[in-house]
């Protein structure tokens, strides 16, 4: 069966690896699993995957984040034994430092859960839309 054909198993896989905190894209890298395109036409397709594929994404964000908490707590390698004993490993630290960013901002952009913005909703008059108003002044006053 080509794999660009719905395949509950495939599916139930893909649901399964996205709850443990897996991309999209590394899981259609393995061999037998549709393009992520293909998974993309799924959720449009198959409304019942598309929900499991919601959810189970959902959960995989906060795997994620709790990676980013185990990450920023190992403090195992942030010291090596060197000739005079003990040395901060700062390229180790940076290293940490960046694989937590860069989870923090990828979940920030992926989950509104995740997100420092906060919407802002402007309103006009009994709720409608913001009417501006601007005075133009033609010629010169002089």
């Amino acid at each position: 069966m080509p794999p660009s054909l719905y395949d509950e198993t495939i599916a139930a896989q893909i649901i399964e690896r996205l709850c443990n905190g897996e991309t999209l894209v590394d899981i259609c890298k393995t061999d037998g699993f549709p393009a992520v395109r293909t998974v993309s036409d799924w959720c449009k397709n198959h409304k019942e995957f598309k929900e499991d594929f919601d959810f189970a994404r959902e959960i995989g964000y906060d795997v994620i984040a709790s990676d980013c908490i185990r990450i920023a707590d190992d403090g195992t390698q942030d010291f090596v034994i060197g000739e005079k004993g003990p040395a901060f490993n700062a390229e180790h630290v940076q290293r940490s430092k960046l694989r937590v960013e860069t989870r923090l901002k990828l979940l920030a952009k992926w989950s509104k859960r995740y997100s420092e913005r906060q919407t802002l909703e402007h309103t006009g008059e009994g709720g409608g839309p913001v009417r501006a108003v601007v005075n133009v002044r033609i010629g010169s006053s002089d």
